[in-house]
């Protein structure tokens, strides 16, 4: 194997982690790691927001912050190396978001839609210096139970409604 190809498989697991890390930051409520996932200047277009990351992130957050259950599944992921320190990706993204209103089921709505990234190598590490994000569709998810055990399906559930949750691990 080349030195190039080796690097290049390199860069591309090191892309493939910021992905990963973007989802995972979500849906923990990890501003700090939400924002290592862009360049600061990275240009940013959700079509309610156009702008930098650096005032993406925290306007995202604040929409995470408003779910009490959020969930992201980014995969399918494609990148073309345009240059030793620039690359193209996409991905399809899956996501879910709920609310709970009082003591009611918690409400919300799961998305489908697609990632145009480009990433820039800066130094030794890859982050996303533009992202296009493209909602393919939406659809409401039925109510969803509280967090309380339950006798006949006894899997944790749980609600993470701040940055800090106790079963976070930090990678």
């Amino acid at each position: 194997m080349t030195d190039q190809r080796l690097q290049e498989l390199l860069d591309r697991q090191a892309i493939e982690d910021v992905i990963a890390r973007y989802a995972r930051t979500l849906d923990w409520l990890d501003e700090e790691g939400q924002a290592s996932c862009y360049w600061p200047d990275a240009t940013i277009d959700y079509g309610f927001f156009q702008g930098t990351a650096a005032d993406f992130v925290p306007r995202v957050m604040a929409i995470e912050r408003a779910s009490s259950r959020r969930w992201h599944l980014l995969t399918g992921l494609i990148v073309r190396f345009t240059s030793p320190t620039r690359a193209e990706a996409e991905c399809y993204g899956i996501a879910a978001g709920l609310r709970r209103e009082g003591e009611g089921p918690h409400r919300g709505n799961l998305y489908g839609g697609r990632y145009l990234d480009s990433f820039e190598k800066r130094g030794h590490e890859w982050r996303i210096s533009a992202r296009t994000y493209i909602l393919d569709w939406t659809m409401p998810i039925p109510d969803q139970p509280d967090s309380s055990p339950r006798p006949g399906f006894p899997l944790p559930i749980l609600d993470i409604l701040e940055p800090g949750h106790p079963r976070y691990r930090p990678m």
